[in-house]
């Protein structure tokens, strides 16, 4: 995450990102005023609407661009953490390494592949957890390797992100989720 991380700051000017994504977000709220006029001042709606759409197609070439230069770092870090999680999971393979909250095995489609399991092996680990040395199964709740540093790596890329100043406000986070970003769902009325 830190090396990512580094790399999208060396090699990306996020502060020119920051400043079109503000710039984007209040292109779409401005939709939503000018959508408003539709009734009350016809001729002021389809002159705005006009510019608004002009500047529209811009943005987006502009988001385009701003996309691609936001993969870079990724590509540029894929092959190596490949190779390093191939060699880490390899040593791990399915075996347990924590303890989820939820059963993993109960995730639709990729339960199976998160889920971790000491086959029928006995290890002597397993009477620290539950008093008594057994086999672990899937109904059990434990979780392999590539599971633990999937989730692992939501919680400290948000983190580290954050301290290096990477992510805003203006990039999304849970408003876009919840549906925040409703002005740009709006479509224009004919008048």
């Amino acid at each position: 995450a830190i090396i990512s991380t580094a790399l999208t700051k060396w090699l990306i000017d996020t502060d020119e990102i920051n400043r079109k994504q503000v710039i984007s977000k209040a292109h779409d709220e401005e939709k939503k005023k000018i959508i408003e006029l539709a009734e009350t001042d016809p001729e002021k709606y389809n002159k705005l609407r006009k510019r608004w759409e002009r500047l529209d197609s811009m943005l987006k070439q502009s988001q385009q661009k701003m996309a691609l230069r936001r993969m870079l770092p990724s590509c540029i870090t894929i092959v190596p953490m490949m190779i390093l999680f191939a060699l880490v999971g390899g040593v791990f393979g399915g075996g347990p390494v924590a303890l989820s909250p939820m059963n993993a095995n109960d995730v639709l489609w990729i339960g199976n592949m998160m889920a971790g399991t000491t086959g029928n092996t006995v290890y002597p680990w397993t009477a620290l957890v539950y008093g008594v040395a057994r086999t672990i199964r899937l109904e059990a709740g434990w979780i392999n390797f590539t599971a633990w540093y999937i989730l692992c790596s939501f919680g400290v890329n948000t983190l580290v992100q954050r301290i290096f100043k990477l992510q805003t406000q203006a990039s999304g986070g849970m408003e876009q989720m919840m549906g925040g970003g409703k002005a740009k769902a709006l479509e224009f009325p004919d008048v």
